[in-house]
């Protein structure tokens, strides 16, 4: 099933599921697993095994958006983290190597933008390194605008008021988790990993 090109839907294929504080061993799993390079490129420096656990043990479950793809139950494809500001959302991603190319980021990035939009956020934030090819990608495709600082690309896109579709849409998305869910449970073998 193919979704119109309306920003904010999520790109078909994959389900993207909202996260809680019992997923921090997956979230933490994710984000060891990522190669040195990755990780750097992620937050924007070189981050030790020991930096990346106390970023997850402080995830802020109550305040921020935290999503993930599922690779099977027990581990992600790729995380999402939608932190709060005053009237803004800064959104930080990743995807594991076997998973890119996909549209798994992709797909977060719209179940982020539905998120933000839909709770009267006026504005998203992504902060990256130049080399960071895959996010820009996904910054020129949102339409972000990109300012250039050395080394730096800070991208912000304005976001309209939420709509009945956006809404909407929002639910559906919330639907098709619990029905991820549910068929995961019942033929966990017979679904392809990366959903």
């Amino acid at each position: 099933m193919t979704h119109p090109a309306v920003p904010g839907l999520v790109a078909p294929g994959f389900v993207v599921y909202p996260l809680s504080p019992e997923s921090r061993p997956q979230i933490l799993e994710h984000l060891l697993r990522l190669p040195p390079e990755d990780r750097r490129l992620r937050f924007g420096v070189p981050v030790s095994e020991e930096t990346i656990a106390g970023y997850v043990e402080k995830l802020d479950f109550s305040r921020d958006a935290i999503f993930g793809v599922r690779e099977d139950p027990s581990a992600l494809a790729g995380f999402t983290h939608v932190a709060q500001l005053d009237d803004a959302v800064e959104l930080g991603l990743s995807v594991d190597a076997l998973h890119r190319g996909r549209g798994i980021a992709q797909a977060m990035f719209r179940r982020a933008l539905l998120h933000a939009r839909n709770r009267g956020f006026r504005q998203l934030f992504m902060h990256c390194l130049a080399e960071n090819a895959a996010m820009m990608h996904i910054a020129r495709e949102a339409g972000m605008r990109i300012v250039i600082d050395g080394s730096d690309r800070d991208a912000s896109l304005s976001l309209p008021p939420a709509t009945m579709l956006s809404v909407g849409t929002e639910y559906y998305e919330g639907q098709l988790v619990l029905l991820d869910w549910a068929l995961r449970a019942s033929v966990p073998h017979a679904l392809p990993a990366t959903n």
